[in-house]
């Protein structure tokens, strides 16, 4: 089974309660939607244990739009990095602190083990009958019938950043599996045939939640 992990946000301990309710099994996939770090008290814990589970367990993660401000604010550079003028007004100090970049240490760098982690972070991912992105997808790639086409020529932007499509038909042939926008009731976002939206505000109160495929069975913490 692949299970899709919502955004995490820096809520290390929701991590380990969603991850002791899912009822994993030897060869199950995990799939985290991205927007691991930012806002809640421990980004860095929550990237340890992503790193530790992908010895266990065979894992994808996405890119969030927090994790393109992020490697940029640190000086990455590239099309999948920007957005770092706005690092800071958007919970950007507590993944700081959680790195010890307010130590004054001038030479400042990730581990390797981290640095690696996050130049592996994928835009998109296409399986079966799933599309996954972390934010959306644009209104001229909802009109193509070729998912894979589709999200292939899609900017970083639209899939890190898109809010505006979210609930919208469209005719890619997959069900797009999705972050970044949670619901003011922390509800999953369930709009079949075309999109489920599991981000249901872990970081504000709500929970963290994962969705089995195919059988779509939603695991909490």
């Amino acid at each position: 089974m692949l299970y899709a992990i919502g955004d995490i946000h820096g809520m290390r301990d929701e991590l380990a309660r969603l991850l002791s309710r899912m009822p994993l099994q030897r060869g199950d996939r995990l799939l985290f939607i991205g927007d691991y770090v930012d806002r809640g008290p421990n980004p860095k814990g929550v990237v340890d244990d992503l790193i530790e589970l992908g010895k266990r367990y065979e894992c994808i993660h996405l890119m969030g739009n927090h994790e393109a401000m992020f490697l940029a604010f640190l000086g990455w550079k590239g099309a999948n990095y920007f957005g770092s003028e706005a690092f800071l007004h958007n919970g950007g100090e507590t993944t700081l602190a959680s790195y010890g970049y307010f130590k004054g240490d001038d030479d400042f760098a990730l581990e390797p083990e981290h640095e690696r982690f996050f130049q592996n972070l994928q835009l998109w991912h296409l399986e079966g009958e799933y599309a996954f992105v972390h934010a959306g997808l644009s209104k001229a790639a909802l009109a193509l019938s070729d998912a894979k086409y589709a999200l292939s020529r899609e900017t970083a932007r639209d899939l890190l950043w898109q809010r505006e499509t979210a609930d919208l038909p469209h005719s890619l042939g997959v069900t797009v599996v999705y972050g970044h926008t949670p619901l003011p009731d922390f509800g999953v976002r369930w709009n079949l045939p075309y999109s489920i939206g599991i981000d249901t505000g872990a970081v504000y109160g709500g929970p963290l939640t994962a969705i089995r495929l195919p059988d779509e069975t939603i695991f909490q913490s």
